[in-house]
């Protein structure tokens, strides 16, 4: 099928309807804009009282923050580290010494050798999640190569989105609706990186807690929630 609207589905959260449209577009890149992205694929769809929603991987694609392996050499402080992270059924993460070199050098070392000592610490406590709590929004939002729905990013890293709440604010002025970048995934449900009002955050994080974009090669980016 080809670019523009493909899917049409109506949900019940919290006592409303609401009807989620998935948006296939062509493969996002760095050499894509995501005002231009959006402008092209949701002008003549939206209506007043939608809600926009991105996913932050694709922000980040056209940010050029899909970095590949031949570019990230994994210093001493990234090739002990990756051992240590815990193994999660919804992703690599920073299990991997190419990841986890990117975390440090989008977060720093001191902050992701913290990280990793209160975690330790905390372990032992019975205690999970410290190590992300510390190390911040930019480290948790890392994908590990191999890990890409698409084969094109198959190699990659790729980082969250620089500056998500300044994207959300500008592209929330551009469509005149509340704008979302999320990250969504088919175990651990919708989380809100970014919003341009947060009284929506709750309804967009139910909304597309079965993560309704998919996990593979859809290329649906864009989903608008829109009540009826």
């Amino acid at each position: 099928m080809g670019d523009g609207l493909i899917e049409q589905k109506i949900i019940n959260y919290e006592g409303k309807q609401y009807q989620r449209i998935a948006v296939k577009t062509h493969i996002i890149t760095e050499k894509d804009n995501i005002d231009d992205v959006i402008e092209k694929y949701t002008a003549t769809i939206c209506k007043p009282g939608d809600i926009i929603t991105i996913s932050e991987s694709v922000v980040a694609m056209t940010q050029n923050r899909a970095i590949s392996t031949s570019q990230i050499k994994p210093g001493l402080l990234a090739r002990i580290l990756w051992r240590f992270v815990r193994k999660v059924p919804y992703g690599i993460g920073l299990r991997n010494p190419y990841s986890m070199q990117c975390a440090i050098q989008e977060t720093g070392s001191m902050r992701i050798i913290f990280a990793a000592m209160v975690s330790a610490v905390t372990k032992l406590l019975g205690r999970r999640g410290d190590f992300y709590r510390i190390a911040g929004k930019q480290a948790r939002m890392i994908d590990a190569p191999g890990t890409a729905g698409l084969k094109e990013y198959l190699d990659c890293v790729i980082l969250g989105p620089k500056d998500p709440d300044k994207v959300v604010q500008r592209l929330a002025e551009q469509t005149k609706l509340p704008v979302a970048i999320v990250d969504v995934n088919d175990i651990t449900g919708c989380w809100v990186v970014s919003v341009s009002d947060k009284k929506y955050t709750k309804l967009i994080e139910g909304a597309l807690d079965d993560n309704p974009a998919g996990q593979g090669d859809e290329c649906t980016p864009i989903i608008i929630i829109r009540p009826l």
